[in-house]
């Protein structure tokens, strides 16, 4: 690779870190989230795909970048660039909902800030919000967005139990749009650490109706399983996975793929190479 490929694909990393102004605990790739917020002076970096949908409508995620931040103390500060595939069934029997064409193209960006207020205890869980603002980047007219900023506004808590966690909680969501309506979400989930290397994961994950021009034109509950693979020679570079059905009200299907890179400054230590810039001055470049 040349020295100007090498540079320009650091330059494009380092952008998709400055536009930060969707386990690592929880999160991705289970759609329960967590009130962990990244440790201070820490980053984490995914590229992922993902896919939720219903007889109604198909819209998935792809191929998406998160940055999390840890800025201050207990705060972690979040973003997400998403390209993604709107494809309704068009099928009479979603009327009025799952009508129009399918587009490619880039979605609402997410930038958000997770927030611990409580500490976990031995016998008291951590607390924490992660309120998340989608700003309206993606096309309205060709679905890809909702054409207005929108929000969630969840509660999370998380206890650990030798090598098992819980977390769990609830939110609304606020979408102030025609044929969108307002709604709660929440769930909990059960994970297992596997050794050093693997973790699998368990969740109840539920929302309402979120409107006509959603998938989900009805509410439903689902199960979803998936687990966490850690590389052997490098624990801060994982695999990430996850798929789930639903198991009442409207047909659901929900799935994730993606990877994950963590680095950043240990207390007493010289800070850890962005893996990004590690492979970029590397001889064989990026693989």
């Amino acid at each position: 690779m040349t020295v100007f490929g090498a540079c320009s694909r650091l330059a494009f990393c380092l952008l998709l870190a400055l536009a930060a102004p969707k386990l690592c605990a929880q999160g991705p790739p289970y759609q329960i989230d967590d009130p962990v917020p990244v440790d201070l002076h820490h980053y984490e970096f995914y590229i992922f795909g993902s896919a939720d949908g219903t007889p109604a409508e198909m819209d998935s995620q792809g191929p998406a970048f998160e940055f999390n931040w840890g800025a201050i103390p207990r705060v972690q500060l979040h973003a997400i660039l998403p390209w993604g595939v709107v494809a309704p069934s068009n099928n009479p029997a979603y009327l009025p909902g799952g009508v129009g064409g399918t587009y490619f193209g880039l979605t609402d960006m997410e930038l958000g800030a997770k927030i611990a207020y409580i500490k976990e205890t031995k016998h008291f869980p951590q607390v924490g919000t992660f309120t998340m603002f989608e700003m309206p980047t993606g096309s309205y007219a060709k679905g890809l967005g909702v054409g207005k900023v929108w929000y969630r506004l969840p509660l999370w808590l998380q206890k650990n139990f030798g090598s098992w966690l819980l977390d769990g909680g609830a939110g609304e969501t606020v979408v102030p749009q025609v044929q969108y309506r307002d709604f709660p979400y929440g769930g909990f989930l059960l994970k297992y650490t596997w050794g050093d290397r693997m973790e699998f994961g368990g969740e109840v994950f539920a929302h309402g109706k979120e409107g006509f021009a959603a998938p989900q034109t009805q509410a439903s509950t689902l199960i979803d399983m998936g687990g966490v693979y850690h590389r052997k020679h490098n624990p801060n570079e994982q695999f990430l996975f996850c798929y789930g059905h639903s198991v009442a009200g409207q047909t659901e299907n929900y799935a994730y793929m993606g990877m994950y890179w963590t680095w950043g400054k240990e207390a007493g230590k010289p800070p850890a190479a962005s893996p990004f810039l590690r492979q970029a001055i590397s001889p064989g470049g990026f693989r």
